[in-house]
């Protein structure tokens, strides 16, 4: 039997190509029905064609209460509550501490922490018991990358949140747990480093242990991993898929 059968999952950021997609992909694969939200419908719709039945494409900035309340709202009409949410939906981008402005803060820290805040606060209503909510940290939360600080700390204030999270959810029986993937071989990347994205991507290869980014599909497995029974002991955990940049 596939470990998400007949389950309802939630994944914000599920239309671009990357953790998101892969990720709602795998739930398909593994049983659920996935409802994928995102600001960019092309690419939502792109994923919906590409995965296939078992997927629902619903625009959505997480960033704004009403497009989240939509979001649930056509959750709930399924009528089955939500046993999965994945939120995963997240932005980035390079500067210093000197050349960071506060426009470019209060756009990473509105997305990465706020938004990731009200997309669980309000998916909470609809939980069933013994759901699964996974957060998307980051390894950068470890590290003091140089012009990657803003990033970097929003990543680690969603660390904190998954702990506290996990210790008011499981009471309803609700694990929070949190993943941290390494560099992975996203568009995400692709749009961060723009026309240095080749050599950005050899020299992030470079010092990860295992010599090589991550393939999204690799994050999902992992993430699919958390969603399922087969994490049932791990509560408020942070799960590290880094290739070794962090571990050794």
């Amino acid at each position: 039997m596939r470990r998400l059968e007949g389950k309802t999952a939630v994944v914000t950021g599920g239309g671009t190509k990357g953790i998101g997609r892969a990720t709602a992909a795998r739930f398909v694969a593994e049983g659920a029905h996935v409802f994928i939200a995102g600001r960019r419908e092309a690419e939502l719709e792109d994923a919906v064609a590409r995965i296939g039945e078992g997927v629902t494409a619903v625009p959505a900035d997480i960033t704004k209460p009403e497009d989240l309340d939509r979001l649930y709202d056509v959750v709930r009409q399924r009528g089955r509550g939500l046993d999965v949410l994945f939120a995963n939906a997240a932005t980035a981008s390079f500067g210093t501490v000197e050349q960071i402005t506060p426009e470019e803060y209060d756009r990473i820290f509105d997305v990465n922490v706020k938004g990731t805040l009200f997309t669980v606060q309000k998916a909470v209503p609809l939980l069933n018991e013994g759901a699964s909510v996974i957060v998307n940290a980051s390894t950068a939360a470890d590290r003091g990358t140089a012009g990657f600080g803003a990033y970097g700390a929003s990543k680690a204030a969603l660390r904190t949140f998954t702990r506290a999270w996990a210790n008011e959810l499981k009471h309803r029986g609700v694990r929070v747990n949190a993943i941290s993937p390494g560099p992975t071989d996203t568009n995400g990347i692709d749009e961060l480093a723009g026309e240095n994205a080749a050599a950005f991507k050899t020299g992030e290869a470079a010092r990860i242990a295992i010599g090589r980014l991550a393939d999204p599909d690799e994050i999902a497995a992992a993430v699919a991993f958390l969603a399922s029974g087969d994490s049932s002991f791990m509560l408020g955990a942070n799960l590290y898929v880094d290739g070794g940049e962090n571990q050794i």
